[in-house]
C-alpha cells in the first residue's frame, strides 16, 4: 500500500529530498496482533523542505499519509483491511497525519507525557526507511527510558489504570474484561513496561517492543522473581486466548467475556473446559494472581495527584521580580510553548528544593541566571526535571557548580550532556593519573593537524575535576595534583603526535611542583637545539579554537629569560649558571623535575649541581630576602591583607621559606607539601611549625 501510493504521489508531485517511514505501536508494533486487532500506526519523514513552490515535504508526507489511511478504510465488498488506527500520534487525532523527526523530537520533548512513553516502548519500523525508523528510536531514546525515575511515574501509571476501571470498565465488568479489567492483559503490560521504563536505560536487552520476550529478560536479568514471570507468562498467554475466541465469535474487537449463560458456554466449550463453572473459575484464579504483582510493583492504592504548592519566599534575590519571572519561564517555558501537566507537577516538587540551594549560593540571582540557561540548553526539560528531582545530590551538585564556576557553568551550558557524562563515569570518584589520562587520550583520534580532541578532553577534564571539589570529593592537595597529571598528560601527548620526542621538556613552578591551580600556565625550559620544533609546540599549546587551547606554555624562567633563546644545549644551561644567573633562577630549580625527552636526566644532574652549590653560601638567607623584597615592590598591590600572593605572609614568602630551608639542608623535593614534611622529619622544623605552615598555604591557595 505504501509503495503504490508513494509512487503514484511521486509521478504526480516528484520526489521530495527525505525519507518516510511508517511505524508500527500497540500489538503490531510488539508482533502480538489479535484477530481483530486495529493497526496503530506513526507517518513519519525526515526534514523539512519545498517540493514545488505550492507544496511543501509537510504537505506531501501528509498527502501520502491520508491516501494510505483512505485505502484501508474504504469499505469493500469483498472485505474490509486492518482497521488503521492513528490516535497514538502527537496531539491524537488534532495532530496532522505525518510529521519531521524534528517536529516529533519537539513534541515529546515539551508535550510528552507517561502514557505517550510506554506507548513508543512499541514502536518498530515496518515500511519506508529503516534508517529513518532506527534513527527515530535512537532519538527518542532518552524520553522513553529515562535514566532515573521518580516514584511520581509509578503513581501516574497507576492513575492511568485506575481511570481506565473507573471510566472505561465499569465496576459490574472489572473481573470479566480480559483485557482492561483487574488482573487482566493490560495489568500486565503495565507492569512489564514499567519495569522496562525503569531499567532499560542501564540494561538495554529491556528495550524490546515484544511483551513476552521483555517479560523473559526481566526475569534473565532478575529484576522480577521466577515465580512472578511464570505467573504473568501463564496469565497472559491465558487470556490473550481468551481474547482471541471472543473476537473470533463476534466478529468484532470486544474483550468482555459473556453474562448469557449460552455464549458463555460455547466460549468455555471452544478454550477446552468442560463447564462454564471451570472457565470462570480459572478466568477469576489467573486474574487474581495478577493483581497483587501490579499492586507491589506500581501502586496499591493510587495517591492524589500531588499539589504544587507555590513557594514565593523570594527574598533570597537581590532582583524579586526578575527571579520571578525566571521561575515562571521554568514551568512553562520561556519561548510559551505548552508544557505538558507532567512537566509542571514536577517542576512543582522540584523549586522548593531549588530554591533551597540557591538560597546557599553567593550569589543567588547570578546562580538561577546559569541554571534558567542550562535547562534551556538541556531541551529536554521534563527528562531533566524528573532526573534532578530522582538525584537530588545532582541538583546540588548543578547549583555549587555554577556558584563555584563560571568557567565550568559555561561549559556545562554549551554542552550539557557532559553532567551525565562524567558523573555516571564508574571512575568519577578516583583521581585520574598521567597514564590513565593518557590512555584515553589515545582513543580520541587526534593527529598532528587535528589536535581539538585533545583541547575537548581538558575541557572535559577540568570540568569533571571541578564537579569532583564541588562535591567534596577531592582536597585541594588531590586537586592539584590531578590538574597536574591531566596537564602533563596533554603535553605529553602533543609532543608525541607533533613528532617533538627528540626535544627535553623541564616542570618549574608549581608544574614543577606536581600542584597547578585552576587557570595556570606551564612553566617550563626547553633542553635541546630544534628551535622550529619548540615554537611549533609552544603554538599548538596554545592555539585557542572553538574548543579552547591545549594548555599554554611559559618559558621566561629560561636563561636571560624573554631576551634568550627558546630553547638551549646542557652546555648552555651549564655556563649560564655558573656564570651569568641570578640567585632566584637558581633557587627556582628547586621545582625542576623532568617531564619527557632524550636529555632530562642529564639537566636534572646539571640542575642538582648548581642548586646544591648555591645552597651553600653563606649569605643565602639574604639573597632569599632581598628577591622578595623586590617581589613585594615590583609586583605586590602594597596591601598585605589583600594581596594573597605577594603581600607579607602570603604564599610567595611560604614557598621562599620552604626553599631556603631546602637549599640551606640539601633536600631536594619539588612538590611543597612534601618538602615540609621532609624538613620536619630530619628535625628542621617542628609539629606545630609545620601544622601552622600547612594549614596557612592551604588556605592560601584556596
Amino acid at each position: 500500500m505504501f509503495e503504490h501510493w508513494d509512487a503514484e504521489l511521486r509521478r504526480r508531485y516528484g520526489s521530495p529530498k527525505a525519507e518516510f517511514a511508517i511505524l508500527a505501536l500497540g500489538k503490531l508494533g510488539g508482533g502480538e496482533l489479535n484477530h481483530s486487532s486495529d493497526v496503530d500506526l506513526l507517518f513519519l519523514y525526515s526534514d523539512e523542505g519545498e517540493l514545488t513552490p505550492h507544496i511543501s515535504y509537510h504537505e506531501f508526507f501528509n498527502r501520502l499519509g491520508k491516501r494510505i489511511l483512505e485505502t484501508f478504510s474504504t469499505p469493500h465488498g469483498a472485505g474490509s483491511l486492518f482497521r488503521v488506527d492513528l490516535r497514538l500520534r502527537p496531539e491524537g487525532s488534532a495532530g496532522p497525519l505525518a510529521r519531521s523527526l524534528e517536529s516529533m523530537e519537539n513534541y515529546y520533548a515539551g508535550f510528552g507525557e507517561t502514557w505517550e512513553r510506554i506507548a513508543l516502548i512499541k514502536t518498530r519500523g515496518i515500511a519506508g526507511s529503516r534508517e529513518l525508523a532506527y534513527e527515530f528510536s535512537r532519538q527518542h531514546q532518552s524520553f522513553i527510558y529515562p535514566k532515573s525515575t521518580t516514584r511520581d511515574l509509578l503513581d501516574e501509571i497507576a492513575h492511568i489504570k485506575h481511570r481506565i476501571e473507573r471510566d472505561i470498565v465499569g465496576t459490574a465488568n472489572l473481573e470479566r474484561d480480559v483485557k482492561l479489567g483487574r488482573g487482566g492483559i493490560r495489568d500486565i503490560e503495565f507492569i512489564v513496561q514499567t519495569l522496562q521504563l525503569i531499567h532499560a536505560a542501564r540494561h538495554p536487552f529491556l528495550q524490546e517492543p515484544s511483551m513476552l520476550k521483555a517479560l523473559r529478560a526481566l526475569r534473565e536479568l532478575d529484576l522480577l522473581p521466577t515465580n512472578d514471570v511464570l505467573t504473568l507468562d501463564k496469565t497472559y498467554r491465558f487470556l490473550r486466548r481468551v481474547e482471541h475466541r471472543l473476537q473470533i465469535e463476534a466478529e468484532q474487537q470486544t474483550h468482555v467475556v459473556p453474562r448469557e449463560p449460552e455464549a458463555l458456554r460455547r466460549l468455555a466449550l471452544s478454550l477446552r473446559f468442560s463447564s462454564s463453572e471451570g472457565f470462570t473459575a480459572a478466568l477469576h484464579e489467573k486474574m487474581r494472581a495478577v493483581r497483587p504483582i501490579f499492586e507491589r510493583i506500581i501502586s496499591k492504592t493510587p495517591a492524589a495527584p500531588a499539589e504544587t504548592h507555590a513557594v514565593n519566599n523570594l527574598a533570597i534575590f537581590n532582583e524579586q521580580k526578575r527571579a520571578a519571572k525566571a521561575f515562571i519561564d521554568l514551568e512553562k517555558s520561556a519561548a510559551g510553548f505548552h508544557i505538558a501537566p507532567r512537566t509542571r507537577q514536577i517542576f512543582g516538587k522540584l523549586r522548593p528544593v531549588l530554591i533551597e540551594w540557591l538560597a546557599k549560593s553567593a550569589d543567588p540571582d547570578a546562580t538561577l541566571n546559569q541554571f534558567v540557561r542550562f535547562v534551556q540548553a538541556y531541551g529536554l526539560r521534563s527528562l531533566l526535571f524528573e532526573l534532578l528531582v530522582a538525584n537530588p545530590r545532582l541538583l546540588e551538585l548543578l547549583v555549587k557548580t555554577f556558584d563555584a564556576s563560571r568557567f565550568a557553568g559555561e561549559l556545562l551550558i554549551r554542552r550539557p550532556q557532559l553532567l551525565e557524562d562524567i558523573t555516571r563515569d564508574p571512575a568519577f570518584h578516583q583521581p585520574r593519573s598521567v597514564a590513565e589520562n593518557l590512555r584515553r587520550l589515545d582513543s580520541l583520534g587526534a593527529d598532528a593537524n587535528n589536535l581539538d580532541p585533545i583541547r575537548a578532553y581538558r575541557q572535559r577534564q577540568l570540568l569533571r575535576i571541578i564537579l569532583r571539589e564541588v562535591l567534596g570529593l577531592a582536597s585541594p592537595t588531590t586537586t592539584f595534583a590531578d590538574l597536574s597529571d591531566l596537564a602533563e598528560a596533554c603535553l605529553h601527548f602533543t609532543v608525541r603526535l607533533l613528532g617533538s620526542e627528540h626535544l627535553t621538556v623541564i616542570a618549574l613552578g608549581k608544574f614543577g611542583g606536581h600542584e597547578i591551580s585552576y587557570g595556570a600556565d606551564l612553566d617550563v625550559l626547553f633542553v635541546g637545539d630544534d628551535t622550529r620544533a619548540t615554537q611549533n609546540l609552544m603554538i599548538a599549546m596554545a592555539q585557542p579554537t572553538a574548543e579552547g587551547n591545549i594548555w599554554p606554555l611559559d618559558p621566561r624562567l629560561r636563561p636571560e629569560g624573554e631576551k634568550g633563546p627558546i630553547i638551549c644545549s646542557v652546555e648552555t644551561y651549564r655556563w649560564y649558571y655558573g656564570n651569568r644567573a641570578q640567585p632566584w633562577e637558581l633557587q627556582a630549580l628547586t621545582r625542576a623535575r623532568a617531564v619527557t625527552g632524550p636529555m632530562q636526566d642529564d639537566f636534572i644532574e646539571l640542575a642538582k649541581g648548581v642548586w646544591r652549590q648555591a645552597g651553600q653560601h653563606s649569605d643565602l638567607p639574604a639573597r632569599i630576602d632581598n628577591m622578595l623584597e623586590r617581589i613585594r615592590r615590583d609586583r605586590g598591590s602594597g596591601s598585605d591583607l589583600l594581596d594573597l600572593k605577594t603581600g607579607r605572609g602570603g604564599i610567595i614568602e611560604a614557598e621562599f621559606l620552604a626553599q631556603a630551608l631546602q637549599m640551606r639542608e640539601n633536600i631536594w623535593e619539588q612538590n611543597f607539601e612534601r618538602a615540609i614534611d621532609r624538613l620536619h622529619r630530619y628535625g628542621h622544623m617542628t609539629d606545630s611549625e609545620v601544622a601552622k605552615l600547612k594549614n596557612a598555604y592551604g588556605l592560601l591557595r584556596l
